[in-house]
């Protein structure tokens, strides 16, 4: 059981680090939850290989940096939609 959560560990972190993936999107890649992907790439990962836990640490902290920017677009989006829903259903 201890080497498949290494495994999935290393895993994780090749994929966040090749995708520049944020930890919510691994989650859902692999099937398991945000705070696992968490765990394994922030505590299981430095002892598993170091290397790769400071490459994989600077991609997280770059999309912790741009979250603020991801939701505000997010929500930019969403009213958008919401008025060209609005404006369309008044055309038909």
């Amino acid at each position: 059981m201890k080497g498949a959560v290494e495994e999935r560990a290393v895993k994780l972190g090749e994929h966040i680090l090749n995708n520049k993936a944020t930890v919510r999107s691994a989650a859902q890649k692999f099937g398991v939850s945000k705070s696992t992907v968490h765990k394994d790439v922030s505590e299981r990962l430095k002892h598993i290989n170091p290397s790769l836990y400071k490459e994989v640490k600077i991609v997280l902290e770059l999309n912790k940096s741009q979250r603020h920017i991801r939701g505000g677009l997010a929500t930019k989006n969403k009213y958008l939609n919401k008025k060209l829903k609005k404006v369309l259903s008044k055309k038909i």
